[in-house]
């Protein structure tokens, strides 16, 4: 905006994020490559109204964004939540296998999504803590996001914000199927352009 000449107060960004965020989401998931099958299973923490909320994120072994979840807890629930959640997108397979670290709460919600279908029989179930080291890399990315921030005052605004960074980051990757390297730039400023035009 500076660039433009248009002076902007950082609580109106803030509002462009929360108004938009959402819609450049569904957008986005619209238009993405295919992950593959093999995926990263972590949650990390982000700071919400001054308590710690947990941070359910999944990537593909080449570090390709699978999904996110913000959950006030960690347990079983809010893990078996996530990977349905992660199981109903339309741009990746079903995973061949789960890779986590040794959380508890990952295989009884694995076990339980089983029983109900909506994970494959044969899926492996793998709690080796150094495979998720991609995972971990791609956590200090968002979390440095986060901090730039100066953390959150209320979970939606946080869960629309992290949707924000997420979305930004898949496309960092290249993970649209129309973009390409070195079109990044002009891509995010087209698809902005297309959300502000559209209301």
């Amino acid at each position: 905006m500076a660039e433009r000449g248009i002076s902007v107060d950082h609580v109106t960004l803030w509002r462009w994020v929360q108004r938009y965020t959402p819609e450049l989401e569904r957008r986005l998931r619209k238009g993405l490559k295919p992950t593959n099958d093999s995926w990263r299973v972590d949650e990390t923490y982000v700071r919400v109204k001054g308590k710690w909320v947990y941070l359910y994120r999944a990537v593909d072994s080449t570090g390709a964004t699978i999904d996110f979840l913000l959950s006030a807890k960690r347990d079983a629930a809010a893990a078996e939540r996530f990977l349905a959640k992660a199981l109903g997108g339309a741009n990746h397979p079903h995973p061949r296998v789960i890779n986590t670290d040794k959380d508890a709460a990952y295989p009884p919600a694995i076990v339980q999504l089983k029983a109900e279908g909506a994970l494959e029989e044969d899926c492996q179930h793998r709690p080796v803590q150094y495979l998720n080291n991609v995972l971990e890399r791609d956590h200090r990315v968002i979390k440095r996001r986060v901090r730039a921030s100066q953390h959150f005052r209320s979970f939606w605004g946080a869960w629309r914000t992290i949707a924000g960074y997420e979305a930004i980051r898949m496309i960092g990757k290249g993970q649209a199927r129309w973009s390409a390297a070195g079109a990044k730039v002009g891509l995010l400023h087209g698809l902005i352009l297309g959300l502000f035009a559209a209301t």
